[in-house]
């Protein structure tokens, strides 16, 4: 071969082969980046697709309820009951209590979502929590406002833990989860873009850094800038740091398990599914029957129910949400450890361009 000729293709300048030519694409920046535009359109409608399938129309699924059934008889409670039964297409979900004090102890434990009891001779008293669920208080408050007026009952609905009035949605407690979430996986991607050098453990070590700031940051300019949230600050703090290292680490362990590609699963688990279920926008008894369920063992409906019951129930924590997230965590963190030198990060790790090129 002369020299400066270019190099023919194939042995002895044959064209190349099909199964070449489709070698030759692969290694081209052409191949992820067409990979990339069909992943992002397909994200894209999935992201619209799931919000609006799960939030767009809430629909009672089963709602538990706390019926007080001691004292004498109340025939214009079971007219009521009835009625809601048939309103709510049977989705009310009765436990029966024989003293008031039992039920408000099940509201107050989140077991229930309202207490029906009876007020004075016919008339009935739906006792509701806003803090709870707002999409649900409402639904109950309304839906029993026509029933009882169709049945000729009085009714007197009460909000026994209304929401904050920075908040008179109850949104702002979805809204700190959904920034942690987000903000955790997106502070991951950029250590294994612009800190590609980090080991295990400072890679590591410095997502627990982000992850305590980014915490203190959010819940400082919702509560203490904004005032929307009185929040219970250290904890509040704590369990915003705690959704950001997980979900962190969670891309991470995605990351060393499929390479370039990990965003795929860490959008599908996180934001797909993960948000619309997490019952911060919509209550669990309003979303479709399996988001209800499975959103409670995923990071982000951990993050709101752990919030949650901060803000709203101190005197009734409780460690499933907690036990959620330090899974999801201890699982990504073994999962990153075990399989470290497949994480394409790391001052030992020959990035793949540089070990072709040798």
């Amino acid at each position: 071969m002369s020299p400066g000729r270019p190099a023919e293709h194939g042995a002895h300048g044959r064209p190349p082969t099909r199964r070449e030519r489709w070698q030759e694409y692969k290694r081209s920046p052409y191949f992820p980046a067409v990979v990339l535009t069909l992943i992002i359109a397909a994200a894209a409608g999935l992201f619209a697709g799931s919000y609006t399938y799960a939030l767009a129309d809430p629909t009672p699924r089963r709602i538990p309820a706390a019926l007080v059934t001691g004292g004498p008889a109340a025939p214009g409670v079971d007219r009521f009951v009835d009625g809601m039964e048939e309103a709510l297409d049977a989705s009310l979900e009765l436990h029966r209590y024989t003293t008031r004090a039992g039920a408000g102890e099940a509201l107050e434990a989140q077991r229930v979502f309202a207490i029906l009891r009876p007020a004075g001779r016919r008339g009935v008293a739906m006792d509701v929590a806003a803090a709870s669920g707002a999409t649900v208080a409402e639904l109950l408050g309304e839906t029993g406002a026509e029933v009882a007026q169709r049945a000729g009952v009085p009714l007197v609905v009460t909000d026994l833990k209304p929401l904050q009035k920075g908040d008179p949605r109850g949104l702002a407690l979805f809204y700190i989860s959904l920034a942690a979430v987000i903000i955790g996986f997106i502070g991951s991607i950029q250590l294994s873009v612009n800190a590609r050098e980090l080991n295990p453990l400072e890679r590591i070590a410095f997502t627990i850094g982000y992850a305590l700031l980014g915490g203190f940051g959010i819940a400082a300019v919702v509560d203490w800038l904004l005032g929307a949230v009185d929040l219970p600050f250290v904890q509040s703090w704590l369990i915003l740091s705690f959704t950001m290292f997980t979900s962190g680490m969670v891309f991470t362990m995605f990351n060393t398990l499929m390479g370039r590609w990990a965003m795929i699963p860490t959008w599908g688990v996180m934001v797909l599914l993960g948000n619309p279920s997490s019952g911060g926008a919509v209550s669990w008894p309003l979303l479709p029957s399996l988001l209800g369920h499975v959103g409670r063992w995923l990071p982000p409906g951990a993050s709101v129910n752990a919030q949650h019951t901060a803000v709203y129930y101190q005197g009734h924590q409780y460690a499933f949400p907690y036990v959620v997230l330090a899974v999801w965590s201890l699982v990504s963190c073994t999962v990153f450890w075990v399989w470290r030198t497949r994480h394409p990060g790391g001052r030992d790790n020959v990035p793949e361009h540089a070990a072709a090129a040798t």
